[in-house]
This record gives structure tokens, sequence and C-alpha cells, in this order.
């Protein structure tokens, strides 16, 4: 016999998957089944969570359920926020292949951009400065500009101290 179900307890689930599309059922039941939700409200709920803000680009989904009740929240990514950055209008990813994000995007967006990710805790970095670089590298290979320039000439120039980042 099955451990009684005790409704106090929290789960967290993660699941990545493009805004604005249900993520698979087949990789949703493994996941929620076993705390007694069913895939098909879960995705919907995933839905209409990431369908306005985030449609097109993959996005993680941090799932907090407690008493058989799913809460969604979409963590930020490096990569999906520097594309939606961009402002790239949103792309179907059945029809549209192997996009390239050439754009150009101002040196202080990257730094809001890594105090957005060090909020969420999703940098490894002991500084702001690391942050920024680790924006910079994603913006790399997402391959848009910094300013009209390569960001990793923007990485050379914040370690030899041309450029300063602020504090916090």
């Amino acid at each position: 016999m099955p451990p009684k179900f005790d409704p106090t307890v929290v789960h967290y689930v993660y699941v990545r998957c493009y805004g604005g599309e249900a993520p698979a059922t087949a990789s949703l039941a493994p996941k929620t089944g076993p705390l007694g939700l069913s895939p098909k409200k879960v995705a919907d709920d995933i839905v209409k969570a990431t369908v306005k803000e985030h449609k097109g680009i993959r996005v993680t989904c941090k799932l907090t359920i407690q008493n058989r009740q799913a809460r969604v929240e979409v963590v930020p990514s490096a990569s999906s926020l520097i594309i939606k950055a961009l402002k790239e209008p949103p792309r179907d990813r059945k029809k549209v292949k192997h996009i390239k994000h050439s754009g150009n995007l101002p040196l202080q967006t990257i730094i809001e951009l890594a105090r957005t990710m060090r909020a969420h805790d999703r940098s490894k970095s002991m500084k702001l400065e690391g942050t920024v670089k680790e924006m910079l590298g994603t913006a790399q290979s997402v391959g848009c500009l910094i300013e009209k320039q390569p960001p990793h000439d923007i990485i050379d120039k914040i370690k030899s101290g041309e450029i300063e980042i602020p504090e916090e």
C-alpha cells in the first residue's frame, strides 16, 4: 500500500520547453503523475504562463507543486533573456529553422540582464563583473553584437580594465 499523501509537502519540478507551446505529455507524465497531477492540465498551465512574454523562446519552467496544485514560474536563462532583449519577432519553430540572432545590444542592457540573473540565483559568479562576462559569452554564442563589437572584445576590455562594471 502506498504511503499517505501529505498536503503540506512542496515538490519542485523543472521542465524545459518552448514558450507558448505545451511540452509533450510523455515528458511530463513521469514527473507529475506520481504527484497526483494530470500532465494535460500542467501543460495548459505552462502554456498560459509562457505565451505572452516568451513565445517561441526555449525557457525553463519551475513547477511548484503543493496539495496537488501546480504553480508555474518561468526561470530566466541567459540565452532566453538575450534573445528577448533583441526584440525579434516570434518564430514558428516548425517552419523557420537555424535562425541567426543578428542584432546589437548596448552594454547597459547586458548589465541589467546580469542583474536579473543574479536576482534569480542563476549565476555562479561572485561579482557582477563575472556575471556580465557570462552574459557576454552567451551573447557570443547566440550571435549578436554588443555596441557594434563582438562580445569577446568587450570581455577583453573588461579584463584589461578599459571598461568598468559597477559593483551590484
